[in-house]
């Protein structure tokens, strides 16, 4: 990056909020950008295609297994790719251009979703042939997922972030509330088939949409240094930089924890609609679906109201959440269950959207995808420890004891990190801004 180009960038991510509109228009002041819309646009589609397939994958390991440990293990397989290969994933998305990777990642999952679909519609559709699929996916994701992070900034800058992601999380959560619905219906009347169709459709709009994507608009552009690294050396370069930053590995530490495991949902509401509460899919349906309603209303409350990242909101939502779920875990009311549900995922949507926005603002450009390959490894990475511990404990002690369990180690993860609410999320010092070699020539030019 040339130090005209990062003068341009800083002096944007310092424009005052007031010269970007008000009101209303503050909700949805990430959408100004052209290169934000168009990729805002094409995942509203593609997310309703995602949950629709994540809720007909689910129904359909259960109908071919009724096993809650099968079950763990297809989301295990789905997330282990991105636990043992996410952080070389933040080194590609450091080192190539962002837009490319994510149109090659983007495509190589609707190819996943369209060979489902045809191992469904043939009905020759086996255990095996999930686990496959999944474990693809999850390499596939690997790639994507800090990828996919880290461009955002690119797109938006600074000042605007923590309004794309809560904007980011609204889509996500609207995307929740409509797939989930659509898919329950969908499966009551044809079957889980239709729904693998569907999501392998959906991720048409969001590969347009980053053909579409003007590079030049970008706030900041691929860097090519000038000292080679190897891929070890690269890795290094950005774990010390985790480590060495208390806010930025405060965060990492309690979302792997939370992460891990309280938020296997994809394994425990399942059993919850099928065995405890006893309304079948629908009833999974409307479970997932109001989960979707709370952190939808998580998601626009940030749009209107947060500005910066807290620490202090933080751990407060971390905390709620925790709550939420040993109080979940409690209910054998379907009405009470939607409820508390619905406060769970607004809870973990403020946790995330703090933790994702926090992370991003305090890396530099140069690193960012390694951090955020750090942020998607203990994040999405550990799913499969997660899967393996509840869905194990369900299959013994059945899920509401695996619930608890999970919520437990929260807490005890809470006590640790509850004195870093003091600390102050901050924008790294601009030197930091700069690869290592142009680094070293500012520092030496200020001597």
């Amino acid at each position: 990056m040339s130090t005209l180009h990062l003068r341009q960038k800083l002096a944007y991510d310092r424009q005052p909020a007031h010269d970007r509109g008000g009101g209303l228009a503050q909700g949805f002041v990430a959408l100004r950008h052209r290169n934000y819309r168009l990729f805002w646009t094409g995942q509203s589609i593609s997310l309703i295609g995602t949950w629709m397939q994540t809720i007909g994958q689910a129904w359909l390991v259960l109908e071919l297994s009724h096993n809650a440990f099968i079950l763990g293990s297809v989301s295990a397989l789905q997330f282990l790719p991105v636990l043992v290969f996410s952080l070389f994933g933040g080194v590609i998305a450091d080192k190539l251009p962002k837009r490319h990777v994510l149109v090659a990642t983007q495509s190589s999952a609707m190819f996943l979703a369209f060979a489902l679909y045809a191992l469904a519609a043939a009905h020759v559709v086996h255990i095996w042939h999930i686990f496959i699929l999944a474990a693809l996916l999850g390499l596939v994701n690997a790639v994507d997922t800090p990828t996919r992070q880290a461009f955002v900034v690119e797109m938006v800058g600074r000042e605007d972030l923590m309004n794309a992601i809560a904007l980011n999380s609204s889509q996500f959560n609207a995307a929740r509330v409509v797939g989930p619905a659509i898919a329950g219906l969908l499966i009551g009347w044809l079957g889980v088939t239709p729904l693998f169709l569907l999501n392998g459709l959906s991720y048409i709009a969001v590969v347009i949409a980053l053909l579409l994507i003007n590079a030049a608009e970008l706030v900041a552009q691929p860097h090519v240094s000038a000292v080679r690294q190897s891929t070890i050396q690269q890795l290094r370069e950005g774990l010390s930089y985790v480590r060495h930053t208390p806010v930025v590995l405060i965060i990492i530490v309690l979302v792997g924890v939370i992460a891990t495991f309280g938020m296997n949902f994809n394994v425990l509401i399942p059993l919850y609609a099928a065995d405890v509460l006893k309304i079948g899919a629908s009833g999974f349906g409307f479970l997932m679906a109001a989960m979707g309603l709370g952190s939808l209303a998580a998601a626009l409350t940030l749009a209107f109201a947060a500005k910066q990242p807290s620490m202090r909101v933080l751990l407060l939502a971390a905390t709620a959440f925790t709550g939420l779920e040993f109080a979940f875990a409690a209910s054998r009311w379907v009405l009470l269950s939607a409820l508390l549900i619905a406060g769970i995922g607004f809870a973990i949507i403020i946790f995330t959207a703090m933790a994702n926005t926090g992370l991003q603002i305090a890396s530099p450009d140069h690193l960012r995808g390694r951090v955020m390959s750090v942020y998607a490894t203990v994040f999405v990475g550990t799913t499969p420890i997660g899967s393996e511990f509840t869905g194990g404990l369900a299959s013994a002690w059945g899920a509401p004891a695996a619930l608890v369990a999970g919520a437990a180690l929260c807490a005890i993860a809470l006590l640790f990190t509850w004195p870093a609410r003091q600390l102050q999320v901050t924008a790294p010092d601009p030197v930091l801004q700069l690869p290592m070699e142009e680094e070293e020539i500012a520092v030496g030019t200020q001597n």
